[in-house]
């Protein structure tokens, strides 16, 4: 063989492996990608979108599911889950009466029950990284339920947000309190009454019908 020859079949060696080299980085990014599509669902798309690079948002993503692993995620106990339940229907029960603090009872029902299970709280930011992971079914509902409760706090929710605050909310409690219990909260379709001012106040007919509502 001559030293062309050997030049040449080296070339051609180190472009094979170039190619292959190529191709299994792209499976490598393609498997990535579908795996954090399937772990993060619509966050995967959102996080894409406000991010500068896909490459940016899938290592955010990949840190998040890291800082996860590093969490100790603990489901409930029974007594503790009937208490966490008791206690919600009391919050939803009260917000026939006064809507804006039954909200924002519900937002620190929220916060006290995610410490349990050992999701930070710390930060409302943090805690929606953590609950993308494996939550992200409910993550909206999450950052819906606290943006409302924010305006609440300063008085710049109406009725019908405060109202639909406390939707999502419930909706992220339902999810974090029946987890790993092998009981699903049986759903309280009780209504949140589109007659209950935002002050608290109702009129006469509008107490009467939701007391029997209640019963």
């Amino acid at each position: 063989m001559t030293s062309t020859e050997i030049v040449l079949l080296v070339v051609a060696i180190v472009v094979v492996l170039l190619i292959a080299a190529a191709v299994l980085a792209a499976a490598r990014k393609k498997k990535r990608t579908q795996e954090l599509r399937g772990t993060f669902g619509d966050e995967y798309d959102r996080t894409v979108e406000t991010s500068d690079k896909r490459r940016d948002a899938e290592r955010e993503l990949g840190q998040r599911k890291q800082e996860h692993e590093k969490l100790d995620i603990r489901p409930l106990s029974s007594a503790s889950r009937q208490r966490y339940l008791t206690a919600w229907d009391g919050v939803q029960s009260r917000f026939v009466d006064n809507p804006v603090l039954a909200l924002s009872e519900a937002d620190a029902l929220l916060t006290q029950l995610l410490d349990e299970r050992g999701f930070p709280t710390g930060d409302s930011r943090e805690s929606e990284r953590m609950l993308s992971v494996e939550h992200g079914r409910v993550l909206e509902g999450f950052r819906a339920g606290h943006a409302i409760e924010q305006a609440n706090t300063s008085n710049q929710a109406d009725t019908e947000q405060v109202r639909q605050g406390m939707l999502h909310f419930r909706q992220v409690f339902e999810e974090l309190v029946s987890e790993d219990s092998g009981e699903p909260h049986p759903r309280d379709d009780r209504d949140l009454s589109d007659d209950t001012r935002h002050d608290g106040s109702r009129d006469d007919a509008t107490s009467v019908r939701d007391q029997d509502r209640l019963r």
